[in-house]
């Protein structure tokens, strides 16, 4: 097996890092530090978002490490107080990572009750028409949400990215991007911290010689999710890029599917609760 990461084709033909390093919640005056140790790691695929308030730290780590633009992508978010105004917030984004475009930008929150996503999503066509943005898509989605962006625009987004990890499997919500060829996208892929702990998962992780972590980024690859894992400790990067000399069983997949909780397994927020 290889050490490279593998690169996943999005519905627009571009492609992207099947495994990425996020940023959320990490400390804005800390930000550059643990990104340069990201890249130094392996990471090549950087993920954050406007509300994060790092997104100044992350140019900044781009600009120190010497790495070629073209070799790294980079994703940011329009937050949602600002999806009326989405040219001027990407424009206010790419600023602060003293970048030309990014990779993929993505509407962080459906946000129901304020009615503006479809229109957020028509500047983001104008922001990948104008070339600022390579790649769209969106954040936190549901199907109905993405069913009535597919019947206003006729534009499928190259992206959904949600909270997924084992115990929360999103299989009704994955199977609807696999059918109209929308690429999942993980965070939390680990649980926010809280680590499923089942001794199913501890078999695994010993039978290769690997640790749990290790293990649950294995199985997102496996299925096909495009997985961002974030840590603050430089070891802990290098243990969740080392996800390439072993590969999971269909049996072991199998258990592993098993242990979702559905809706009880949720962390974060849900999205029709965020406005």
């Amino acid at each position: 097996m290889t050490n490279t990461v593998p690169e996943y084709t999005l519905n627009d033909g571009l492609t992207i890092p099947q495994l990425g390093f996020g940023v959320f919640k990490v400390d804005p005056d800390k930000t550059s530090r643990i990104v340069r140790d990201a890249l130094e790691v392996g990471y090549r695929h950087l993920d954050t978002a406007a509300i994060y308030k790092n997104e100044e730290g992350v140019g900044h780590a781009i600009r120190e490490s010497g790495i070629a633009r073209e070799d790294l992508f980079v994703t940011t978010k329009l937050w949602n107080n600002d999806q009326t105004n989405g040219v001027e917030a990407m424009k206010n984004s790419l600023g602060r990572l003293q970048l030309d475009y990014v990779d993929l930008y993505l509407i962080h929150w459906p946000t129901p009750e304020k009615g503006t996503f479809v229109e957020a999503f028509r500047a983001l066509e104008q922001l990948q028409e104008q070339g600022l943005a390579r790649s769209i898509g969106v954040s936190n989605f549901l199907v109905p949400h993405l069913e009535q962006l597919l019947a206003e625009t006729g534009v499928v987004p190259a992206v959904n990215q949600i909270e997924l990890h084992v115990d929360l499997q999103q299989t009704e919500l994955r199977a609807f991007h696999a059918e109209h060829g929308i690429a999942t996208e993980a965070w939390g892929p680990l649980g926010q911290g809280r680590i499923n702990s089942s001794p199913e998962l501890g078999a695994i992780a010993a039978a290769h010689s690997k640790s749990v972590a290790q293990v649950i980024l294995r199985w997102h690859l496996q299925i096909g999710n495009i997985v961002i894992p974030k840590s603050n400790n430089r070891d802990r990067m290098a243990e969740n890029f080392d996800l390439f000399d072993f590969e999971l069983t269909a049996d072991e997949l199998t258990v592993i599917a098993g242990l979702d909780r559905g809706e009880d397994g949720r962390n974060g927020s849900h999205p029709l609760t965020v406005n």
